[in-house]
C-alpha cells in the first residue's frame, strides 16, 4: 500500500469522524452537521479496505481509532502492518514501524487538503463542500460530499450513517483510488487518558519533518 496515501485518506477520513446524534427524523445531511457540532471524543475499530481498479479488495487493515476534539486522533494500524497517525499540538506524526521512519508534518492545509481542518471546527462544511443525500441503503443512509476546492486531493467522499451513528466512509482520490472504512465497537463522549494523543519517536527511527 502506498503510505502516502494511506495517510492523506486517514487525515481526511479523520476530518469527518463525529459522534452520532439520534434524531431519526433528522435529514442525513443536518445529522452529520450536528456530528461536528457534537463530538468531544470518540473511540472505535476500524477496518479499511483498499479497492483495486476492478473492485476487488486490494489491502484490507485493522486498527484502533481515537479522537479527542479539538485537534487531537490517533490511528493505531494493528494488521497486517503496525502503524501510528498521531495529531496533537498542531502537528502529525506518522510513524512506520517496518521502515522505521517517522514523518512529521503540520496540521493545516497542506495535509490532507482543507478537510482534516475540520476537527479543530475552525472550517465550515457549507463552505467547503457540496452536499447530497444518496439515499438508504439497507440501514444505511449515504451522503456524498464533493469538495468545491478544484485542487482538492479527492474526487467525493460518502458517509454512512446506520440508525443515527457513524458506521462507515467511502472515498475516490484523483488517481482513481477507492478506500472503504468500517467502524465497529464505537463509544462517544468517554474520557480518552491523555496519553494516547502523545508520541515520542524511538531512538532507532529516522525522523523527517515536512
Amino acid at each position: 500500500m502506498n503510505k502516502r496515501f494511506t495517510f492523506r485518506v486517514l487525515l481526511l477520513a479523520t476530518s469527518l469522524l463525529v459522534t452520532a446524534v439520534s434524531q431519526a427524523d433528522t435529514k442525513p445531511v443536518d445529522q452529520l452537521k450536528s456530528y461536528l457540532a457534537a463530538t468531544h471524543s470518540l473511540t472505535a475499530d476500524f477496518k479499511q479496505v483498499l479497492l483495486n481498479e476492478a473492485g476487488n479488495p486490494a489491502q484490507t487493515s485493522f486498527g484502533v481509532f481515537y479522537l479527542q476534539r479539538p485537534g487531537k486522533f490517533r490511528w493505531n494500524y494493528l494488521k497486517p502492518f503496525q502503524q501510528q497517525i498521531v495529531s496533537t499540538s498542531g502537528k502529525v506524526w506518522f510513524y512506520d514501524t517496518d521502515l522505521e521512519q517517522v514523518t512529521i508534518k503540520k496540521l493545516d492545509e497542506s495535509v490532507g487538503s482543507t478537510p482534516a481542518l475540520l476537527l479543530s471546527g475552525d472550517v465550515s462544511l457549507e463552505a467547503n463542500y457540496a452536499m447530497e443525500e444518496q439515499g438508504v441503503e439497507g440501514t444505511m443512509q449515504w451522503i456524498k460530499l464533493v469538495p468545491k476546492n478544484a485542487e482538492s486531493s479527492f474526487k467525493y467522499l460518502l458517509i454512512g450513517l446506520d440508525k443515527g451513528a457513524l458506521s462507515g466512509m467511502e472515498l475516490s482520490d484523483n488517481f482513481g483510488q477507492l478506500t472503504r472504512i468500517y467502524f465497529s465497537n464505537m463509544k462517544t463522549n468517554t474520557p480518552i487518558n491523555a496519553s494516547v494523543f502523545e508520541f515520542k519517536a524511538p531512538k532507532n527511527a529516522d525522523v523527517f519533518a515536512e
